[in-house]
């Protein structure tokens, strides 16, 4: 049974990675998981300069998934390659970086400093506000997020993931704009804006009043943009929102994700990524599927 996927000309042990933002760098979860059975690890959003983040409270429980503000907080790219990046060398899994910023230039600045170091992909976070272009979203403007694909491809010696967000009116013109611009890999879906209120104090649950919704109430948004943005691309995609088992997985992989990240499913169970990991051989081992890549875009009717 061969669970080997490739992205952009790199070979991953097996499909399953986690989502940014959820796993810090890996070393508080190496605890529970044991990294080198990971397809990858993936970084939390990694800036030019510390960030401070959002104002408190930043975390609120809905129905079915969560709201979260953190604002990219991260210690910027200095405490990163110095203290992350050696830890996650020990193990036997890829590295991909994500990569955030205020403006192009702060994302190139990152993506310059990572051209020498022990990663293997990066993966591009466009939902930050572009601070110089009047907070206009790179995410939701097509000829921004070509652009800055375009620009950090030029720095780029690592394949670049571009993320998109999923808070746009078609994340087919999205996903064509950064093919367009470069891109090597789509990640899809980032969360959806959401807001939640408490009733009692009659005021917003969280600092920032809006947040990003992830968690398993998103899915059937993610299953059907990672499948519209299957047939209107050629580059390989990273789907992911509300994976919480091995089924979930699948569903994005028949719809044509090549790999997947499970996120808010590691606040639940600190062992989700084996557990979806599991459940995917359990389903292959079922249905006498040899090649992971068969499955890849596999629905039909």
């Amino acid at each position: 049974m061969n669970m080997k996927v490739t992205l952009a000309g790199v070979e991953f042990k097996n499909p399953v990675m986690e989502a940014s933002g959820t796993f810090g760098s890996g070393m508080e979860y190496s605890e529970f998981v044991d990294l080198n059975q990971l397809g990858a690890v993936v970084s939390k959003g990694v800036a030019s300069v510390p960030w401070a983040g959002n104002p408190l409270p930043r975390v609120a429980e809905t129905y079915g998934g969560m709201l979260n503000a953190i604002g990219l907080q991260n210690p910027g790219m200095d405490v990163f390659i110095e203290r992350d990046l050696p830890f996650l060398k020990q193990f036997d899994t890829r590295v991909i970086v994500n990569v955030c910023g205020k403006s192009v230039k702060e994302y190139v600045e990152v993506v310059e400093r990572l051209a020498d170091e022990a990663v293997d992909m990066l993966e591009i976070n466009i939902s930050c506000p572009n601070v110089k272009e009047g907070g206009i979203m790179f995410g939701q403007d097509p000829k921004a997020a070509e652009a800055i694909t375009k620009e950090v491809k030029k720095y780029a010696k690592q394949p670049i993931i571009m993320k998109l967000s999923p808070n746009v009116t078609d994340i087919k013109q999205m996903a064509k704009a950064v093919e367009a611009g470069g891109a090597d890999v789509v990640s899809l879906i980032n969360t959806l804006t959401g807001m939640k209120i408490d009733v009692n104090r009659r005021t917003f649950a969280l600092g920032n009043r809006t947040g990003g919704l992830s968690g398993p109430a998103i899915k059937p948004v993610a299953v059907r943009m990672v499948y519209e943005v299957a047939t209107a691309v050629k580059i390989p995609i990273i789907g992911m929102g509300g994976i919480m088992t091995g089924e979930d997985a699948l569903e994005f992989i028949l719809a044509g994700a090549s790999a997947v990240s499970v996120g808010t499913a590691n606040f639940h169970n600190p062992y989700a990524t084996l557990d979806v990991l599991k459940g995917i051989e359990d389903y292959m081992k079922k249905y006498n599927v040899e090649e992971l890549n068969s499955l890849i875009g596999a629905v039909h009717g």
